[in-house]
Parts: structure tokens; sequence; C-alpha cells
């Protein structure tokens, strides 16, 4: 905190010989200036593991050389001493050692492949390690009898690239998108083949000799025979929808391509012509590459996950004979366990032991802890601020309140837009218009000319395929999502997006959410003040869990606290209470200056890091006409932006 009397520090041209950072307070270590202890630290791993030639990488024009790391909290790989979580990480392991391939979202230069491709100098169990930068992962061998995937965890993460542990379902998403690779490389390879093979037909002029036509033809036809097989989805999805009574958009594409093997097998073994094998295998091979460019787009886009995707993947549980690391697939109602610091609570518990300081931001939005004392309900989602406490669970896991809200949100979300159910609409209609015109034309032509017939249903098939129409509309919505989330705007599925251009207001939520209380800064403006005037103000605002009352009592280094007496919080406006027989006020300029005998006008100034809200309502960048509004969460209320306060006021009254 400083006072408006205080010279401030003057910014200086020094950056962190790691990260390139600029420096205010630097930390200073073998001659070299560090932004953090973190960078410090980095530095001197690297330095005992003789790594200095990390810093000699060329990046400029690129990216600075590393990442300052985050605060050392090797508790939060702890679940990894459980060999039966370790396994599932596993792609190969022996009695010896092990392979493993960790996602590390933070690699971004040269020097982070240098580095982590080293890692062998800084552990000797590591024999092996490769990062593929495309997918940010990197690739480790190690000896199990020197090291351990959760030593390996803790170098990464004290390196400032934390590995990124996941479930099975990046796995399952993995396999679908090696499957299309493999479909597609089939039917790549037979497509340029029945096209080698139909090439002396179409360059002949019908001068070919029947043998070689006949010959031609059986490749044709046995290149034929596996692209069945990479067809097999739309296959399984027309099924699917006839069994529910829905004819999809799959239906006409897989009986089109039926029609048309059919058709060029009659022909080949016949001998009355050589089929359409080429069509049919460069139509396989055109849907496989959409279907592959779809499912990407989707997997990158897509928001939709379990609710266990945001639970730990392991937790500590009480037994008789001490603690164990358990994944929360095993815990069970009655179950005692240890939550320490920032975890999340895995299931509905009572509070059985510690002080609960718990954040339902995820689960309710609100940002504020909210305090627990021993026997009450801590509901799962909820994030501990504080020490560890122990807790006892009443439900599973999968019957839990967030579980529950989890599944109800989703079943509310399945409901289409209007937009979806108007495609789904024409969709339908345009599919069983397509089955009329072939069921007319096979009506009208087939008993004069089976031949002319067949080629018109084919043509009517292929050609009026609705997969281009049928996948116009998730392509579109999927597109804007990526435009949008390039620009930092996330929302949660398609259907938002029509919603969107709905709106005629928008309301923001402020304290927590565009405010930012972790990198607000705070000012004191007025009369120098006392040791003890500190330590009051700070008692004050201990007993208050208003973001802005935690900034002033984190910004006071004073570590005493005073007895409080007359607390109160006036909701939207302050608080007041009594300290040392001196009443003490925070809060708004009116509540702060009311029914005041003695004022010290003094005000605390703090820069809520409102970086979203940097445009005037008057500029043409609002080209809608949006009103735009931030709501309170003190009083529920909506304010417009000019009512944001610039300050939170301090009187000290020693006349009670």
């Amino acid at each position: 905190m400083k006072s408006i009397y205080q010279e401030k520090e003057k910014e200086t041209d020094i950056t962190c010989y790691h990260c390139g950072s600029d420096i205010f307070n630097p930390v200073i270590y073998d001659r070299k200036y560090f932004c953090c202890n973190g960078c410090k630290s980095v530095f001197e791993i690297l330095k005992s593991n003789d790594l200095c030639d990390y810093y000699l990488i060329d990046n400029s024009g690129k990216e600075k050389p590393g990442l300052a790391p985050v605060k050392n909290n090797f508790d939060k790989f702890i679940f990894l001493e459980n060999p039966e979580i370790t396994k599932e990480f596993y792609e190969y392991e022996d009695e010896k050692t092990a392979n493993i391939t960790l996602e590390i979202p933070s690699v971004h230069c040269s020097s982070c492949i240098w580095l982590l491709e080293n890692l062998n100098k800084i552990n000797e169990g590591i024999l092996f390690s490769q990062v593929n930068f495309n997918e940010k992962t990197i690739f480790i061998k190690f000896d199990k009898s020197i090291t351990s995937l959760k030593k390996i965890s803790e170098i990464l993460f004290s390196l400032g690239y934390e590995p990124r542990f996941d479930k099975k379902n990046d796995k399952e998403l993995k396999k679908k998108i090696r499957t299309y690779y493999l479909k597609i490389g089939i039917s790549g390879f037979c497509f340029a083949n029945i096209m080698m093979f139909s090439f002396p037909e179409y360059l002949s002029a019908g001068s070919l000799s029947a043998g070689f036509k006949l010959l031609f033809g059986y490749f044709c036809l046995i290149l034929g025979i596996p692209l069945l097989w990479c067809a097999s989805e739309y296959y399984k999805s027309a099924i699917a929808g006839l069994k529910r009574k829905i004819i999809n958009i799959d239906f006409p594409i897989a009986l089109g391509i039926s029609i048309v093997f059919s058709r060029s097998v009659y022909e080949i073994i016949s001998g009355t012509g050589s089929g359409y094998f080429d069509s049919f295998s460069g139509l396989i091979f055109l849907l496989l590459i959409g279907k592959l460019l779809q499912q990407k787009t989707y997997n990158t886009l897509s928001f939709e996950r379990d609710y266990k995707s945001y639970f730990p993947l392991a937790v500590i549980r009480l037994r008789e004979n001490g603690e164990e690391i358990v994944s929360i697939d095993q815990i069970q109602k009655g179950d005692r366990l240890i939550i320490k610091n920032n975890e999340i609570i895995p299931a509905d518990s009572i509070l059985f032991n510690g002080n609960g300081n718990i954040d339902y931001s995820f689960v309710t939005g609100e940002s504020i802890p909210v305090e627990k004392v021993s026997g009450e309900i801590i509901y799962a989602g909820g994030k501990q601020l504080g020490g560890s406490i122990e807790i006892e669970t009443i439900r599973d896991v999968s019957q839990s309140y967030l579980t529950r809200l989890w599944k109800n949100f989703n079943s509310k979300m399945d409901s289409k837009s209007s937009v979806s159910k108007f495609a789904d609409f024409i969709g339908k209609n345009f599919t069983l218009g397509i089955l009329i015109i072939v069921i007319i034309t096979a009506l009208i032509q087939i008993p004069g000319n089976l031949d002319k017939g067949l080629n018109s249903i084919i043509a009517i098939l292929i050609v009026a395929c609705p997969c281009a129409f049928a996948l116009s509309i998730p392509f579109a919505l999927g597109n804007s999502m990526k435009i949008l989330g390039k620009n930092n705007f996330y929302i949660k599925n398609n259907n938002v997006i029509e919603k969107l251009a709905m709106i005629d207001e928008i309301v923001f939520d402020k304290t927590g959410t565009l405010t930012n209380s972790s990198k607000a800064e705070i000012e004191f403006y007025g009369k120098e003040l006392t040791n003890e005037e500190l330590i009051s103000i700070k008692t004050l605002s201990y007993n208050s869990i208003h973001p802005v009352s935690r900034m002033i009592y984190s910004a006071i280094p004073q570590k005493e606290i005073f007895e409080l007496v007359h607390f109160k919080e006036y909701p939207g406006k302050g608080m007041a209470g009594i300290v040392n027989c001196k009443l003490i006020k925070l809060g708004t300029k009116e509540f702060v200056y009311n029914h005041l005998v003695k004022i010290d006008k003094s005000k605390f100034e703090y820069n809520p890091e409102l970086d979203l809200l940097r445009f005037n309502k008057d500029e043409k960048s609002n080209s809608e006409n949006l009103d735009l509004n931030l709501i309170s969460q003190d009083e529920f209320k909506k304010t417009n932006f000019s009512s944001i306060p610039e300050g939170i006021y301090l009187s000290i009254n020693n006349e009670i």
C-alpha cells in the first residue's frame, strides 16, 4: 500500500533473464535479474544441470523463451502415488521401464523443445524424451526403479510446463480420428487404383478388347469391396434412423452407394458393362474427407464435458491404518476425505473437522466464498480456500447435487434452436422428396428400359445428395464459434449463437467477474496512517467477505488483529464497527460521510482491472444500440457504467 506522499518506485528497463518479462522489483541471483522467485528457481535448476545453453537459442521475433512457473504446489500430483491410477496413463509398461505421453500446453518455442528433450540431464531416471510441438505433447520413457511419474510431473511443473492429465475421453476421440484416417487411406488407395484401371477404357474410345475390359473390371470390383467397410458409418446411421422410424440424411447416401455398387457388380459379372466403381470410390473418398473435417472441427470446438472432468483424479481417503489415495470413482457414501487448499469437493459431504471456506463459483457462479463450520453440508463442486478440512461423504459422486444439476442442465440444452429445427424439417422433407422422385422415376422408366431406369435412379441419388445442405448450418455455426473463440468470446453451444442475434440489452456481472481482485492495486490517499489505524482497518476488513474488503485486508502488511465489536455490513454501501473505542467506516462516499461529527477525508483507491470495459457507450462500435449495464452483486440490481465507484472511503471517528 502506498500513501499519496510516498514516492512511487521508478520503472526500469530491466527484463527477466529467464522469461524476458519487464521487472519492477527484481530478484537478483548470480548477477542476473529475475522477475520472481519462480524464474530464479528454474535458472538454478538449469545451471545446476549444465543446461544454460537454453538461453543461447535465438528466438528473435518469436515468443520469449521460457515461462515463469507458478508457485510450487506439488500436492496436486499426490494422486500419482497410486499405482492403479498411474497405470491408466501408461502407454507401455514392463518390470523396469514405462512409456507415457503427456500434454503440456505451455510449450511455445524452440527453447522449450530443447529444454524438454534434455530432461535426462536433470533426472537420470528419464531415459528418453521427445516433444511433438504441433500436438503440444511430450513422449517420455523412464526407468521406474530410479524415478516415477510423480517426480517427472514435479520436474515439468517446476520448469513451468505443468502436465495435463486427462481421462479416457480424449483417447476415445483420438481413436475415432485414427479410424477416419485409416478409412481415408484405404479409400484413397482404392480410388487411385480404380481410376488407374479405368483409364484404358476412357482412352480407348470403345476399342478396348473384351478380355482386358473384363480383367480391369474385376480389379475394380476387388478394390471396391473394402470401400463398403469405409462407408459402414453411413449404413449404421441409416439403419439406426429406420429403427427410430426416422429417415435421416444418411439414408439416401447409403441407398445410393448400395445401388451403385450393386449395379457395378451386376455389369461386371454379367459382362454387360464396366460398372461405376470410379464414381463409387470417388464419392466415398470425398465423403470421408468431409466427415474427418467435421469431426476435427467439433472436437476442437466442443465444450461438452462430463461433470467428472472438473473433479480431481484422486483424493485422500482416511482409513483406520492411515491415509490412502483413491480415484474419485472409488469414493463411497460414508468415506472420510481430506480436502486441501484449492481442491474440489467431489461429493456432497458434511464438514467433520476444520474451517471451511468454500468457493461455489463453479456451481452457482457466485465468486464470494461461503464459510462453513463443523456439521454443515458442503456440496460437490465447491473449492476449499484455506487450510485442510476433513469431510464425510453423504452421497456417492454420481448422486451429488452437482451431478444432478449438470444432468438437468444438459437435458434442457437437448432442445434444439429454431434454426436447427427448421433445418431438420427441411432436410427431412428434402430427403422424402428425393425418395418420392426416385420411386416415380423407377415406376416410369424401369418397365420400359431397365438400364435407363437404374441410371436415372443412381443419378438422382448422387446428384441430389443432401449432405451439403444438411451440414451447412452445423458448419456455419461451428465456424462462428471458432471466430468468437479466437476473440476470447466463449459460448456453451451452437444454440447460443442464434440467441445472440435477438438480444437488445447486455448486463455484465461486475465484482469477481469483470473485475479481477487478484490483480488489483490498492493505494491510500489521505493523511499518513499510524500503525494502530492500519491494524484497525485490517480488523474491520477481515470480518467482511466482499472482494474489495479482502483486497484491502491483503494489502495491509501488519499481522495483528484487534478485537472488533458492533460490526455491521450494509449491502451495497459499506461496513462499520468499533475497534479500540473508535468508530471505523469503510464504504461509499455517501455512506461514510453520513451522520458523522468528525470526518477524515481519506479514501482507498483501487484499480479493479476493468480491462474488458474500455469502450464508450456512445462509440459507433455499438452498432446495434445495445443497452449496456452492470449488475451489482451487493444489491442484485442493475447499475450504469458511470456508477462504478472510484474508491472506498474511510472515516475514523474518535467521538463515539
